[in-house]
C-alpha cells in the first residue's frame, strides 16, 4: 500500500507520522475516529481531514501493529 497522504519529517512533531499538510499525527486522527461515533460531526470540527486521510491513517496503522494475540479478560 502507499501511503502518499502520511509523512514524516523530524523537524515537524518530532517525526512522527502525520497527515500531510496539517499538524495532524495518524495516533490523534485515530484518537478523534474513537472518539466520534458520526462522521458528519468529525468533519464539521475537523473539515480538513479528507476520506482517503483516514484510509490511510487506519492503514498506516494497521501495518505498523504487530500481529499477536493479545489475551482478554471474558466479561462477567
Amino acid at each position: 500500500m502507499e501511503f502518499d497522504r502520511i509523512t514524516s519529517d523530524p523537524k515537524i512533531l518530532d517525526g512522527q507520522p502525520i497527515i500531510r499538510g496539517t499538524r495532524l499525527t495518524v495516533r490523534r486522527v485515530l484518537t478523534i475516529l474513537a472518539e466520534y461515533g458520526d462522521r458528519d460531526e468529525l468533519r464539521k470540527d475537523y473539515p480538513q481531514l479528507e476520506d482517503e486521510d483516514i484510509r490511510q491513517a487506519l492503514a498506516y496503522a494497521a501495518a505498523t501493529l504487530e500481529d499477536r494475540i493479545i489475551e482478554l479478560r471474558p466479561a462477567s
